[in-house]
């Protein structure tokens, strides 16, 4: 008997429910394909269930989440609602509360996708980021003293255990494991490299040089877990020169681990040199647990209801979630389907220059499966 999924959706905030559904469409026909079953249940955690009750979130939120098997997210973020309330209220907390350590950022240029890296093609473009996405400067550790006053000070603090810092760099090195176990070595390796048997490379991105506290116990604990791995071979880059090369060497990158705060810059700079915010996806993911999976870009409430939008990053956030529940094959027919339709479909991945509607987008992913 085929396996039937369980998935809890939110699509959240302005054009959040317009891409999900596409998603969602998407979803269900490769289940009809690949032979699995999808059950959803939609929950109205967002802003207008904020402006109406003033709860951004039941308390049983998380505890209701773990009953599935993954959640599907579409955007949160409401013109009308503060910024920072539904961002901390809704996707903070249930990161924290889910305990989805690893924020997973695949930075991929599809064929006719335009990036602004002069010279560079899909074949150049193509890594992920592994994002620490549960400890660091975002848990809010510190305050404020004196607050309106000439001597005010505003303190934050950068905090790691070693647990968090291991379980996240080995979570990476099992990424570049992944990446090239049914296929060539990563192209980036040297002639000595693939002598000594090497196949990918994961890049600890952090700033020794100034944090030293905090990136001491980062770079111990990277090495240390790379004697585990023999065939990965490792680098190093401050942050400030891992955004140059993304710019300029973007093919020297097959995983990139770095800690909360660097991983959330470092992957929007990423989503730019892959085509924008329509076409990138990411993870939230407990490996252990409960993941969500969600387009990159925020909810575009001007774009709302007028069926412009680009629903190829929902898709493939849909695609992302397949293959961390194991439908690997169903995983990857999707993003096969996307990127042929943005090869020779699609006039652009802008809102309301593609060529076609969301929805017809949708469909040709569906058609092209």
């Amino acid at each position: 008997m085929s396996k039937t999924y369980k998935i809890a959706v939110l699509p959240g905030d302005g054009t959040g429910p317009e891409v999900i559904a596409e998603g969602l469409k998407v979803l269900n026909a490769a289940a009809k394909k690949f032979g699995f079953g999808v059950e959803t249940k939609e929950f109205d955690w967002g802003g207008d269930r904020y402006l109406a009750t003033g709860n951004v979130l039941p308390d049983d939120a998380a505890e209701t989440l773990k009953q599935f098997d993954a959640v599907y997210l579409g955007a949160i973020g409401h013109p009308k609602v503060k910024p920072g309330i539904l961002e901390k209220g809704i996707l903070l907390k249930l990161r924290f509360d889910l305990d989805q350590y690893i924020n997973l950022r695949p930075v991929k240029l599809y064929p006719g996708v335009e990036t602004p890296l002069a010279g560079k093609g899909p074949e150049d473009i193509d890594y992920v980021v592994v994002r620490e996405n549960t400890g660091g400067i975002y848990t809010g550790i510190g305050g404020i003293s004196m607050k309106g006053s000439k001597d005010e000070v505003a303190v934050q603090s950068m905090v790691y255990n070693r647990m968090q810092v291991e379980r996240a760099v080995r979570f990476a090195f099992e990424q570049a494991l992944k990446r090239h176990s049914s296929e060539p070595p990563w192209k980036g390796l040297s002639n000595k490299d693939l002598a000594d048997g090497k196949i990918g490379q994961v890049t600890l991105c952090g700033k020794t040089n100034v944090l030293t506290f905090v990136f001491d116990l980062w770079e111990r604990t990277f090495y240390e877990v790379a004697k585990e791995y023999p065939q990965i071979k490792t680098g190093y880059c401050h942050v400030d020169a891992t955004c140059m090369w993304m710019v300029k060497n973007p093919e020297w990158f097959d995983v990139i681990v770095t800690c909360n705060i660097f991983g959330d810059i470092i992957t929007d700079l990423g989503a730019m040199t892959q085509g924008g915010m329509g076409i990138a996806a990411g993870g939230n993911i407990n490996p252990q647990g409960v993941s969500m999976f969600e387009p990159i870009g925020g909810s575009a409430p001007k774009y709302t209801g007028m069926g412009v939008i680009n629903p190829l990053a929902a898709i493939s956030a849909g695609a992302m979630m397949l293959d961390f529940l194991g439908e690997s094959e169903a995983s990857e027919a999707i993003e096969k389907s996307v990127a042929f339709i943005t090869g020779h479909k699609l006039k652009s991945m802008a809102a309301g220059k593609m060529g076609y509607s969301t929805s017809e987008v949708g469909d040709l992913v569906v058609e092209n499966l």
